[in-house]
């Protein structure tokens, strides 16, 4: 895809296209990027010589060639040369196992920034606001070599100003730090970003723990990852809201979906909890047993595409992770495109993403 393709993909309203619409715009842009993977990522064209036979039409967004998400754990996919690489971002993992690795260039990076500002701009507006991230400050030491976990807070800090942690190097809430940025930030506005699990862990039961609830009405939380702990707990969306008003107040709290392999293209929550695919981006359920399409309302393995992936093949993935379609271009919230739930991980799948594999430290 040119510059110029990719210029007028931005400026759409991110969830304005029709279905119809954008079916036939990104099946021709993901073609091109299939091409494009195929010439320039020896690994990934003999993975295709077996699966897709050369110039066979791609008719639909459901005959997109895809692979499995864990094949960047076993090998180096790249589509540019080693020497265009400025960056590389890997999956968080528990020790012992192995992690994602996922390489930027210039463009590819360029690109996954200026899709997240314009979906961020849905959740924040286009004003930088306070940024309390609830982590430590310790997981972005290596910044040549990020996790997950780094990836997303310096990602999305690029829409806060007077970044504070809410948490010290040892996972410990820092109420210092929290009490003196809310004093700087009285009556404004306040972005959260965290991820689900370790918001829940380190802060807010260490804050019920003390009996303290913190003024934060004004706070707008964004989080993802990490669901699979708090379903153990019994602990469903309703009652992680309703958490977070408990602990501070937070009454607007979005949910999104994502994955290192796809960073920028994020699935956000609307106010009816349902995750929404944006232009730049879409989903499919695919049947466990023989990876065909399945119909809405069935339940089976999350493919997800995105035009962003130019540096490596990650285009078009198929995930471990359980969901259904709920919809399409019907949802009450008035957005545009597929609508969806995550159900969990797939059985014996290895823990991924970012708080889903912190592990306490001992």
């Amino acid at each position: 895809m040119n510059d110029m393709e990719t210029a007028r993909w931005l400026e759409r309203d991110p969830f304005s296209m029709p279905a119809a619409e954008k079916a036939k715009a990104l099946t021709a842009t993901l073609t091109a990027l299939v091409q494009w993977h195929r010439s320039h990522c020896p690994d990934y064209g003999r993975i295709l010589d077996v699966v897709a036979e050369p110039g066979m039409p791609i008719d639909s967004l459901e005959a997109v060639p895809f692979i499995p998400v864990r094949l960047f754990k076993e090998f180096d996919l790249l589509s540019v040369g080693r020497e265009q690489v400025f960056k590389t971002m890997t999956s968080s993992g528990t020790s012992g196992q192995q992690v994602s690795k996922i390489y930027l260039d210039k463009e590819t990076a360029s690109l996954q920034g200026k899709v997240l500002v314009r979906l961020m701009a849905e959740v924040l507006g286009r004003k930088r606001l306070p940024m309390l991230v609830i982590d430590s400050p310790s997981v972005l030491k290596n910044r040549n070599a990020f996790s997950a976990r780094g990836a997303g807070i310096l990602g999305f800090s690029l829409f806060g100003q007077d970044v504070t942690y809410a948490l010290d190097e040892e996972m410990n809430l820092d109420l210092a730090a929290i009490d003196a940025f809310l004093a700087r930030h009285t009556d404004q506005p306040i972005f959260l970003f965290g991820f689900t699990f370790m918001i829940w862990q380190h802060f807010y039961q260490p804050l019920k723990a003390l009996g303290r609830k913190l003024a934060i009405d004004r706070g707008i939380l964004l989080h993802g990852g990490g669901w699979k702990k708090l379903q153990d707990q019994a602990v469903d969306t309703h009652a992680f809201r309703a958490a977070m008003v408990d602990c501070a107040g937070i009454g607007r709290v979005v949910n999104y979906y994502g994955m290192v392999e796809q960073t920028g293209s994020i699935f956000l929550e609307c106010e009816h909890g349902h995750l929404h695919a944006p232009i730049y981006a879409d989903v499919i359920i695919r049947n466990p047993r023989d990876f065909t399409p399945m119909a809405q309302g069935e339940t089976g393995l999350i493919e997800v595409m995105s035009l962003i992936p130019r540096s490596y093949p990650g285009h078009a993935l198929l995930t471990e992770d359980i969901g259904r379609i709920e919809g399409e271009d019907d949802c009450p919230c008035g957005r545009h495109g597929k609508y969806f739930s995550v159900a969990g991980r797939v059985a014996k799948a290895e823990a991924r993403g970012c708080s889903d594999t912190y592990e306490t430290r001992s």
